[in-house]
């Protein structure tokens, strides 16, 4: 998740012009999302890039496909959230195209699920879209996002495009309902809301949580964010010691049965595993293995943004909104 903090660098090329085969039409009628979606619905559409090659992101292609038909570029990708037509729009389709996406007035009305796009055709071959998820500081100088670029592939980092002078517009998917706050990523989470799966390969966040729980019931493994042989052996060995499929990944049966509740005055590798969830929302904790004052109200105010029960005790909802809304 490097930050591109000064929003210059320029890790994508051309992409196809719009009458290319590899492009849908804008004048097709399958061009448009057949159903409304949620923002969170959106967003977990687009988590499923940075990990359905193997365990690692989809690589970057203007002339490739992936297995679920969409073109591998950033437009074909931001096509492929949204569940327009494929194998996808070009940028300049995504943000001119009727009944795709309306344009904001600025930034300072995104929302999760909305899309900053640079789409002009004077500037070369050069355009781009990025998905916004939520604002990555209270400044609202940078935010997170989902994007598909050259090189690097699916990626979730912070950015700033859109933010001061270049050529990115805010826009917002005229199917996406459910509006939410455009401050924090406060947006309140669909009842669809779900686990994300991990397995061999797997890194981030995520994977370093599962290795702080597992560590929680027992296991010697280190919290390295790479999920590895010897994260996959617990598991497995976890797996087998809780009457559950020993897979080897780590899905919705297998979270359900790793998590632990935390509140103040817990302690431990648990606590660590919620410290860490929590700062990837950008509580700023100390990973510390306690569950003090300061964890309690970072616990208490990202229920608060997505409309938990507020009772500062990371459990299985809190625990599941904090994995399963990004």
């Amino acid at each position: 998740m490097a930050n591109a903090a000064a929003g210059k660098e320029v890790a994508y090329g051309g992409e196809p012009e719009a009458d290319s085969k590899l492009v849908t039409q804008a004048g097709d009628l399958s061009t448009m999302a057949t159903a409304t979606l949620s923002p969170d619905t959106m967003i977990n559409r687009a988590r499923t890039w940075l990990t359905a090659n193997n365990g690692g992101p989809v690589p970057y292609s203007m002339e490739r496909n992936w297995k679920d038909g969409y073109r591998q570029d950033c437009s074909g990708f931001v096509s492929m959230a949204l569940g327009l037509g494929k194998p996808g729009l070009n940028t300049v389709g995504l943000a001119t195209t009727s009944g795709v996406t309306k344009r904001l007035s600025g930034v300072s009305q995104l929302k999760k699920g909305d899309l900053l796009i640079d789409y002009s055709t004077s500037d070369g071959d050069f355009r781009h879209v990025v998905i916004f998820e939520k604002w990555a500081n209270t400044a609202h100088s940078s935010y997170w996002a989902y994007e598909q670029r050259g090189t690097y592939g699916t990626t979730h980092r912070q950015l700033t495009y859109g933010i001061g002078s270049d050529n990115y517009d805010p826009f917002r998917p005229v199917k996406l309902s459910g509006g939410g706050s455009g401050g924090g990523g406060g947006q309140v989470p669909s009842p669809s809301v779900s686990w994300p799966v991990l397995k061999s390969g797997s890194k981030g966040a995520d994977v370093k949580s599962a290795q702080q729980l597992l560590a929680a019931q027992g296991y010697s493994i280190a919290a390295d964010s790479s999920f590895g042989p010897n994260t996959r052996a617990a598991v497995v060995k976890f797996q087998k010691s809780r009457s559950l499929a020993a897979d080897g990944v780590i899905g919705p049966n297998t979270w359900s049965k790793l998590i632990r509740t935390v509140k103040s005055g817990s302690s431990g590798s648990a606590v660590k595993a919620a410290q860490t969830q929590l700062n990837v929302y950008g509580y700023k904790l100390a990973v510390d293995g306690k569950f003090g004052a300061k964890s309690k109200a970072a616990a208490v105010a990202f229920q608060k943004n997505h409309k938990l029960a507020v009772d500062g005790v990371v459990g299985p909802n809190t625990w599941r909104t904090l994995l399963g809304s990004r």
